[in-house]
């Protein structure tokens, strides 16, 4: 009896210890700020698109995009722009998630 629950045991430590790590490979929780000609590059494309505003965050690897860029409109109100390795932009979205979505063309949500 002790043996099977030690085995067991063992299982379920190997399976947790398997899905961290695909949670990780899959960007789940690695989200770092951007720096250096990253965050030069992300902050000039987000701009561009958004047509002006101020730049309240940044971050590597969001909602499928390789860069984040979360920017303060003229209005008040505040969007995340998503753009791909190539700091092109994928798509738009308001940042309070709500009835005001403003997704891009290519955005997949």
């Amino acid at each position: 009896m002790t043996r099977k629950l030690i085995l067991f045991a063992a299982l379920v430590i190997v399976i947790g210890a398997l899905s961290a790590g695909i949670a990780i490979a899959a960007g789940g929780g690695g989200e770092e700020p951007l720096t250096g000609s990253d965050l030069e590059k992300a902050t000039a494309a987000a701009l561009a698109h958004t047509g002006g505003g101020t730049v309240t965050e940044t971050e590597t690897g969001d909602d499928g995009a390789a860069y984040g860029v979360e920017v303060r409109l003229d209005d008040g109100t505040q969007v995340e722009v998503n753009l791909d390795e190539n700091f092109q932009v994928i798509g738009q979205e308001s940042d309070d998630d709500g009835a005001n979505d403003q997704e891009g063309p290519d955005d997949d949500d």
